[in-house]
């Protein structure tokens, strides 16, 4: 199969012959107008209004956890969500080298440093069997800890991350994490709808957090969300997010180091009328999954499927080809021709923030790094259909 029978096929879906077609773009077309507006005439745009609350409670409806704290983007969810797993400054948090650079990111503002491990060929997300290996080679216990053979530094967590929606191997993670005493703090940034026998990407770990940006399945501008059972963790988190300040009808009194993290009421208006969608996001992501997937059946090229027992919400839809040199003259041909792709991401061992950091073998996020992209995956609108916003 050649590029130029891959443009053609995704212009037909797409219903654009000429046009520039994006990798992924919003759709509005369901309450966003109205609940903005109403926000803006409420006055109440900041962080305290009633559509954040809203949102809180319809993500613990939609994923099934006890509790929901909204914040401002998914890196802020993640730094938040890491530190009330317990990572602490100096210590270490495991996580892949496959991943978007917001993962390691926020490790790093929780004042630790990524570990990298293997990913899974088929999930494209950490691997269970890298994870053990590099805890049983590299980690040595002393009482209720883990600590780093190599540096000495505490291991606080591990972090897996649900590559474009396809969910991790995060049962055997969670087990494999809870023989050496470490929380599982879940990236769920690109898995909103994604599940693994019937549970929410999100629900399995200490803590799960979720990524509202523009080109998400879901999005409302900047927005993120952290998901937790633990009641004691949802409260610190929600006092954390909002500077730490003591309930009071008019005193300023803040009793510990806080951050500014919580997601403003106009944007929670916005997630909310997304949120109301998302069943029928989820479906037409799963129509145009499944017309990829027939497209690229006996080719030589693999199209990248939600791993066996569970359900993908198909964020980004994903091809594996032959080589290096193959993706890259695909991505060349794709984009020339105005049909937006773009390759996985760079290893973070690769970029120089980060290639000092300690590492298991690699094979596998090598392997994919050559190989990866990613296709045109929004939700298919008709032509009638709007996705203008005006105010």
């Amino acid at each position: 199969m050649n590029p130029a029978d891959i443009i053609k096929f995704i212009r037909k879906q797409f219903q654009e012959p000429e046009a520039f077609i994006p990798l992924h773009v919003p759709s509005f077309l369901g309450n966003e107008k109205k609940y903005v507006l109403e926000t803006i005439e409420s006055t109440f745009v900041s962080s305290v209004g009633a559509y954040v609350n809203r949102f809180e409670e319809m993500m613990c409806e939609i994923t099934g956890a006890k509790h929901a704290i909204a914040t401002v983007n998914g890196t802020t969810a993640l730094h938040l969500a890491l530190l009330m797993a317990g990572v602490k400054r100096d210590d270490l948090v495991i996580t892949q080298a496959l991943t978007f650079v917001a993962t390691a990111n926020a490790i790093v503002h929780a004042g630790a440093s990524p570990v990298f491990v293997d990913v899974d060929s088929d999930t494209m997300g950490m691997s269970p069997e890298a994870l053990e290996e590099f805890l049983k080679d590299n980690t040595i216990r002393i009482g209720n800890e883990v600590f780093s053979k190599k540096t000495n530094r505490r291991i606080s967590a591990v972090m897996p991350m649900h590559t474009f929606g396809h969910p991790v191997r995060i049962e055997k993670i969670i087990e494999i994490a809870n023989q050496y005493g470490i929380p599982v703090v879940e990236d769920t940034a690109e898995s909103i709808g994604s599940y693994v026998d019937g549970k929410h990407t999100g629900t399995f770990g200490l803590l799960g957090a979720f990524s509202f940006n523009g080109n998400k399945t879901v999005t409302c501008g900047g927005g993120g969300a952290i998901i937790t059972n633990d009641e004691n963790i949802a409260k610190h988190a929600k006092h954390v997010s909002t500077t730490a300040k003591k309930p009071h009808p008019y005193l300023f009194f803040h009793d510990e180091i806080g951050y500014n993290y919580r997601m403003p009421n106009l944007n929670a208006a916005l997630a909310c009328a997304q949120l109301e969608q998302l069943d029928d996001f989820l479906k037409a992501k799963r129509e145009l999954a499944q017309k990829y997937m027939e497209f690229f059946t006996d080719s030589d090229i693999e199209f990248k499927k939600e791993p066996k027992g569970t359900k993908s919400n198909y964020w980004l839809n994903a091809i594996q080809l032959r080589d290096v040199a193959t993706r890259d003259l695909f991505l060349k041909e794709l984009n020339d021709a105005g049909v937006m792709s773009r390759p996985i991401w760079t290893l973070m061992t690769k970029l120089p923030m980060y290639e000092n950091c300690e590492h298991g073998d690699l094979t596998q996020s090598l392997f994919l790094e050559d190989r990866i992209i990613n296709l045109p995956s929004s939700v298919i609108k008709s032509k009638s259909s709007s996705n203008k916003i005006e105010l």
